[in-house]
Order: C-alpha cells, then structure tokens, then sequence
C-alpha cells in the first residue's frame, strides 16, 4: 500500500509538470483536508487575468490523473472549489508534505496552467501503538538506572499534529526517559528504584502517546512488568550500533550481518536468544529476519532502494534463564542503489490528429520521463528517433513538449509514428521507447487537375442525341469532400451560342453527352471548357479545354450545276457530223457538300450498245468524241453521265444527254437552248454567275500579269528544264505533292467554306505516286525514301478548311513544296526540307479550327518557259 502511494504521487507529480505550460506561471494553493464540498480555495479568472465570461467561452477544464476529481472551477464566476471529500492521510500517507498538482485547459488559443494544491493537515488521527499489551521482565537485582525501550506510538497525521512526547502513569519505582531519533520520538523506561518481587510481584503502568495538535490526541498502551527472581547478568552486544550497506539487487536468504552478544552467567543464564522488536509502522519484520539461535540477520524479500533507501533495527537478546534477562542495540541498515529501472515515458493530451497546415510550435503531445532511481541513475535524456518534422522541447526538467518543427503535407505523408527514446545516465544505461501515432488531417490545398491542359474529341455527324461523346476525368490529391469532384461546362468567349444547348454533362461522373445531331456542313469544329471543383471550403476548381472536330459522313449527294438538269429530263447538245476526234461535245459540272472522299467526284459516261462515240473526262466531266462520225453511226445518241463520289456508301447523281448530229454547222442551236430564258425577266441566278465569271476572268488576268512580272525579272532565261510539281488531295482531306516534269493544272473549289487545291501533271494520277493519309490525330509523322530521278516523290500536308492561295516561285536548284499559313511566314510556321540523306521523317501539328489561308511555294530548277494553268471553279 506504501509502494503504491508513493507511485501515484510520482505519477501525480509527473502529469502535473508534464501539463505546465512554459509560457504560463505555477499558481500555488492551500486548503485544509476534511473541509466540506464546495469550498472555494481561491478565484483563478482574477489569478489568469481573464474575464471569467471568457472562462466557459474558451473551454477552459481542469485536467487530473487522480482517482477522484477534487477540485472543479466554476466557469460563471473563476472560482476553484473543492467537489470530493479529501483525506490527506489517504492520499499522502507517511509524506510531511502533501499537494496535489492539477492543470488548467484553456483553448482558443490554446494555453495549459499548472496548480498546485497544498493539503493542510489537521489532527484527525490519534497516535495508535501496535500492542494493546507490552509486558517487560525484570529482576528484583536490577540496579536503579536501568534502561528498558518503550513499544513507539504512530501517528497518521505529520507535522505538529504527529506524536511529540510520551507519559508514563505515575508511580515510585518507574520514570519515562523521551528523546528524538531518525526514526522520530523514542521513550525508554528508567527503573529509579529497586524492586522487590516479594513486595509486589508486578508493577502495571499505561503509557500514553500524545500528539501536537490543538486540541491533542492521545492513545494509549498498558505496560507489566513481572519482577523475576534473580538472574543477575544481563546479556550485553558487542557494539551499542550495527552499521551495515546491502545492495538493492542483493538477492534474498542473504545474511548481511552476525550478531553477537555475551553473558557472564552460566548454564541456561548464559544462553542467548536472539530477536526483532516491533518498532511502529516500519515494515523492517517484512525484509529481515535474525536467526535466533546464531544472530544472523538474514534478508528476507527483495529491498528496493525506490521505495526505502535505509532500515533501522531494534534487536534483543535475551538469556534462557529462569527469569530470562535482556540486551538491546541498533543495526543501521543502509541500501545502496543500482540502475535497474529503466525510465518511464508517459504521454498525455496528445492532440491528433493535426492539420497539416499547422505552424511550426504548434503543440501535439506532451512528454513525461521518470526514472525511479537515484543519482546519476536518475538522471536522463529524451530525443526523437529518426528525421521527422517534430521536436521536442523541455518545459521543466524531464518535462516536454512534442511540437511541429516542419512543413506537414498529407500528399506526402498522412501519418507519423513519432518514437521517442528515453536513456538514463547510469554506468549501464537502460532506455525505454514510446511511439506516438500522430494523423495528418487534410487541408483543401490542391486543386482539381487534368491529366491534359486541352483535349480533342472527334464525333461523326449525325450521330444519335444523348451519346456519350467523351468523358473527362480530373484527379484531386485531397481526400474526402476536399477531393469530392463536380464537373461543369463552360461556354468559349469566342462563340455565341450556348454549350448547355447542345451538350450536357454528368456532374459527378464527367461523361459529356450530345443534346443533339450534328451536321459537318454547319458546324465543323467548335470549342467549350469544363471546369472541375471540389467541395472544400474554400473551394478550389481547375478547367480543360474540349476542341470538338465533327467527322464528315457521306450524306450528299453530288448536285449537277447548270445548264443542265438531273435525271428526270433530258438535255440535247448538237455536234456536226465534220466533228473531229476530240471534239468538245459537253461538260458536266457537279458539287458535293461533303469533304474528303465523299466530295471527290468522278464522271462515267454509259452509251447504247455498241455505240462507242464518246468519252468523258472522269475527273473534268468534259465529253468528247472518240472518232470521226461515219454513215453508219446514228443521228441522235442518247448519253448518260453518272457523277459519284468516293464515300462509303458511294452517293451519285446522273443527268441525261441527247447527242444531235447535224449536217452542216448552220443548224447548230445554242448550247443553253434548253434553259429557257425571259427577255423581261434577268433572274438572280443569272447575276450571280455574272459575277462569278467576271471575278474569275479578273483572277486570270491578275495571275497572268504577275507571271509576267515574274518572268521578266528572272536572270534565268530558260524554263526549259522545268519539273512541276503535283499536289492533289486525298479522299481523307490531305494534300499530296509529288515531283514531276510535266504541265499541271490548278484548280480551285469554288466552296467558300472548304477548298482545295489540286495541281497535278497529265495523266492523272501517276502511277507510282505515293499518297498519305493523317492518323486521324492533331499530328502525323511521315517517312518517305526520296526516288531516283525517274521516280516520283510524294509529300503530304494536312488538309484546311477555308480558301486558299497559290504562289509559285522559280528557284533554281531543287523542287519543294512548303504549305504553311497567312500570314506569311507565320511565327509557327514549319518548313520541309530534305536532310540530305535517301528518306526524312516529319510531324506536323494540325492547325487549329480558325479560318486558315495557306501558301504553296515551288521552287523549280528552271525558269518555266512553258506554264499555262488552267483554273477551274468546280
């Protein structure tokens, strides 16, 4: 029970430095024990200056390890009150001083406040002896003077409340001898005149144990002594005090001390016997033991330098004689301490988990190191183990403070086993460790991100409603609501109309959906963003940007263009039978909305059977005869003309012809006489193809000067040697050039919104051309082995969507194609060279959905003497 009082007072002590806060005073306490419930010890609002409103504002609490809870504070008024019943002699038995060390918590901000409670003893305990009954046997023949130790008296209460004298009843042949020792008051009983046993055989005294306080207690023992016949020596040790050291290790059934004492008499006066004698609360009878008959004091159970650090013995020895006789004397006892508790490390209000913006000292836990030994082996060090971002700091001796000493990032590290080492400094150190888990909480500290700052998205055209088109995904390195994602769209500053019109999207999971179908012809390209938010406080957001490109799908027919009608009707031309082979008989003209494949257009002509008088051009759609007209040959020949385009499915037109021979050129009508015109009636048609023929014949005349001009600045002379080059478009919207030495024709869509540039040699298209095609991405890389001279080299650009321009420039020394955007030369232009080597490689990023004009520059080897483009509006 003394064992554990101690521990808890240690324990007491510990938490109470381990909760005091460096930065606040210890405030200091009294208040006697056994006092009722509910009295105020002192005020701590006007002790902490603060406003006691701000007491229950703040939180403040009073934080013990006790078993009971002593004290509470009133939060309206700041007064400190005792709330259980307090025994000091319960809670700090054998202790002359007794307090009890509380803490005070207050947060925002938070602060720790150290009290200390002294408990005031009062005498509530009266001196209590362990016998009831001491009988002493003396001998007549005792000599006056005679000496013989009083049982001691123990008290509970300390101080002047504890025992401070002893009375001895009165009588004629006894007085009381009281004197002070280590172990506190001793009274022995001094005979002061002879006995007589035939007188009176006994003598029957009470000894009273009175204590200090005021009023003062007394308890009280009867002491007999029997007067025994004579048994004249008394026993007598060889020293009046023993002095002996035994380490606390030593192990038990020890003997650490031999007695020794003599007596004159002889025979069964002369034998001694030895003992202990019972000597108030110490507890020496638990530890020792002496054997009677050799006077060895033998250790009985384990010392603990801890809990007692000395012993002092009362020892008898007493003769076997008739009227047994006794001697006294003292051992001293002292134990030496060896290291062998390691220290203690106790954690309390550990303040997990912490966020992981916390600033640097900020409070996490706070640390108590204990070690129950003494000296240097008492003494020790704490540290953490390994490199984290905390320390610790001491707040009074073996007191400390786990604080933050480092960034904290959850990202990086959302949780720390902090190991705290503890060594004593004894000459075999012992160490304990305690880990402290400390959580990183999260703080919205990272916005949502893409994986991409842009991203493209190909959708075909007439696509369902409500198909899933893409589906963004934003990751968020924030956990719970702080990474709780929300996905919205938001409209390009640079068009009108409304995303939310036309798409939709999941706002948990990010999958877009279209609202409606689209028409490659109308929209072919447009631009949103999407913007991801999380639902921290304060929310943080980040955006993408969607470039949405509409695939064009074949759903065109080509349209046959005036003067002649599709089928259902049948249009007449008239050729003179004189007609040569090659005769321009008719040509067909026709569109196609679509792009790519789906609008190149191809002419077939089907005759009658076995008719073979006509051809037609299966790219111009010109009809020409094949021969000259013979008797046998008919008059009237009815033609067909089939225009399809290259999709999938392919989608055609056709348009019927009847071919009139006539005899003599006299009787050939006008080709458009099957176009009925009003003389008082000029239709729009008719102004617009107006304009557009005399734009076209303007363009002509310009390009034909500027040749001109070039050609008479050029110090070349000769064109003779000219290769021309061939660039012509592929059904997936690319554009193909390729090296060749022949004439080349220009051609120009007359589609405002898509055209394309064809120039290639006759025949078209050769036949080792090589055409490529884009991956269906933003870039394609290409290798292409250069040819020998008699091969043809192909070069393939990405096609735009808008009017485009043609330059031609007569370098001397080598034939390339540059396709680049206006204005010239773009900041991002990319040119094309050969690396001098048999192949080249190349990636060329796609330009963006912007109207794109573009140049192509040739450079020749020589001047062109010979250059006669025929510009076709088709």
């Amino acid at each position: 029970e003394a064992n554990s009082c101690r521990d808890t007072r240690r324990m007491l002590l510990a938490i109470l430095l381990c909760l005091f806060d460096w930065s606040a005073a210890q405030m200091s306490f009294s208040v006697s024990e056994e006092v009722d419930k509910g009295t105020v010890i002192g005020n701590l609002a006007k002790d902490l200056n603060i406003v006691s409103q701000q007491l229950e504002e703040r939180g403040f609490r009073i934080v013990s390890l006790l078993s009971k809870k002593y004290f509470e504070v009133d939060l309206r008024t700041g007064a400190l009150f005792v709330n259980e019943r307090i025994d000091r002699e319960e809670l700090c038995p054998n202790t002359h001083k007794c307090s009890l060390n509380i803490e005070g918590l207050i947060s925002s901000p938070m602060n720790i406040y150290r009290i200390e409670v002294n408990i005031l003893d009062i005498n509530d305990n009266a001196p209590k002896f362990l016998e009831q009954i001491h009988v002493f046997n003396v001998s007549e023949s005792s000599s006056a003077g005679e000496r013989y130790p009083l049982p001691a008296a123990h008290d509970a209460d300390t101080g002047i409340n504890s025992v401070k004298t002893y009375k001895l009843s009165p009588n004629e042949f006894f007085s009381i001898d009281v004197s002070t020792s280590r172990d506190g008051l001793s009274a022995e009983l001094v005979l002061q005149k002879a006995l007589d046993r035939e007188k009176q055989p006994n003598v029957r005294l009470i000894l009273t144990a009175v204590d200090g306080g005021k009023p003062a207690r007394s308890g009280n023992m009867q002491i007999i002594v029997n007067v025994v016949d004579v048994n004249d020596n008394t026993p007598l040790f060889s020293k009046p005090l023993y002095k002996v050291s035994v380490r606390e290790n030593e192990s038990v059934g020890t003997t650490i001390l031999k007695l020794n004492a003599t007596d004159l008499d002889e025979g069964s006066n002369a034998e001694i016997k030895y003992s202990l004698m019972k000597r108030g609360n110490v507890d020496s009878h638990e530890k020792f033991y002496v054997v009677p008959e050799s006077g060895e004091i033998v250790l009985k159970n384990r010392l603990d330098y801890e809990e007692n650090n000395a012993y002092e013995l009362r020892v008898q020895a007493s003769d076997k004689g008739g009227s047994p006789r006794s001697g006294y004397s003292k051992v001293l006892i002292e134990v030496v301490d060896m290291n062998d508790n390691a220290p203690e490390i106790s954690i309390t209000s550990v303040m997990s988990p912490v966020k992981e913006k916390a600033e640097i000292g900020t409070v996490v836990a706070l640390v108590t190191v204990t070690d129950k030994d003494g000296g240097q082996n008492g003494i020790t060090t704490c540290k953490i183990k390994n490199i984290l971002p905390f320390k610790l700091t001491t707040n009074y001796k073996n007191y400390y403070s786990l604080i933050v000493d480092g960034l904290l990032d959850r990202e990086t590290v959302a949780e720390y086993n902090v190991t705290i080492t503890a060594v004593d400094a004894g000459s075999l150190p012992l160490s304990s460790t305690a880990v402290i888990n400390v959580q990183v909480s999260d703080v919205n500290d990272n916005a949502p991100t893409f994986p991409e700052g842009a991203m493209n998205v190909y959708v075909r055209e007439n696509s369902q409603v409500g198909n899933v088109i893409t589906k963004v995904t934003a990751h968020d390195a924030d956990i719970d609501d702080n990474a709780d994602l929300t996905y919205f769209l938001i409209d390009s500053n640079s068009w009108k109309t409304q995303i939310s019109s036309i798409l939709n999207i999941n706002s948990k999971t990010g999958e877009i959906m279209a609202m409606q179908s689209f028409d490659y012809e109308k929209l072919k390209t447009f631009q949103f963003k999407v913007q991801a938010t999380d639902s921290g406080v304060p929310p943080l957001s980040s955006n993408v940007t969607v470039n949405v490109f509409v695939l064009d799908e074949n759903d065109n027919s080509p349209s046959i263009l005036a003067p002649y009608s599709e089928h259902g009707s049948v249009n007449s031309e008239n050729i003179p039978y004189s007609a040569e082979a090659g005769y321009f008989v008719a040509k067909i003209r026709a569109v196609d909305p679509d792009s790519g494949y789906n609008a190149l257009l191809s002419y077939h002509l089907s005759e009658p059977k076995g008719n073979n008088l006509f051809r037609i051009g299966t790219s111009s759609g010109e009809i020409r005869t094949k021969r000259r007209m013979s008797d046998n040959d008919l008059k009237s020949h009815p033609l067909l003309v089939l225009v399809s385009d290259n999709g999938e499915p392919s989608l055609s037109a056709t348009v019927s012809i009847e071919v009139v021979v006539l005899e003599s050129t006299a009787d050939m009508q006008t080709p458009f006489r099957h176009v009925p015109l009003k003389e008082d009636s000029f239709s729009d048609l008719n102004l617009y193809l107006l304009i557009a023929i005399v734009s076209v014949s303007v363009i002509f005349l310009l390009s034909l000067i500027s040749l001109v001009a070039v050609r008479c600045h050029r110090t070349d002379g000769s064109f003779s040697r000219y290769s021309a080059p061939m660039i012509t478009t592929h059904p997936d919207g690319s554009w193909s050039y390729s090296k060749a030495t022949q004439q080349y024709d220009v051609c120009f869509s007359s589609d405002t919104l898509k055209s394309d540039v064809v120039v290639f040699p006759a025949p078209f298209p050769p036949v080792d051309a090589e055409l490529i095609s884009i991956n269906g991405a933003d870039t394609f890389t290409r290798t292409q082995t250069l040819p020998n001279s008699d091969k043809v080299s192909t070069w393939s650009y990405s096609k735009a969507t808008q009017q485009y321009d043609v330059c031609f420039s007569s370098d001397t020394l080598k034939s390339d194609v540059v396709v680049f955007p206006a204005p010239f030369p773009p900041v991002d232009a990319e040119l094309i060279s050969i690396n001098g080597t048999d192949t080249f490689t190349r990636t060329q990023t796609l330009p963006n959905s912007e109207k794109v004009r573009f140049f192509i520059v040739l450079k020749v080897k020589s001047e062109m003497k010979k250059m006669s483009p025929a510009l076709f509006l088709f």
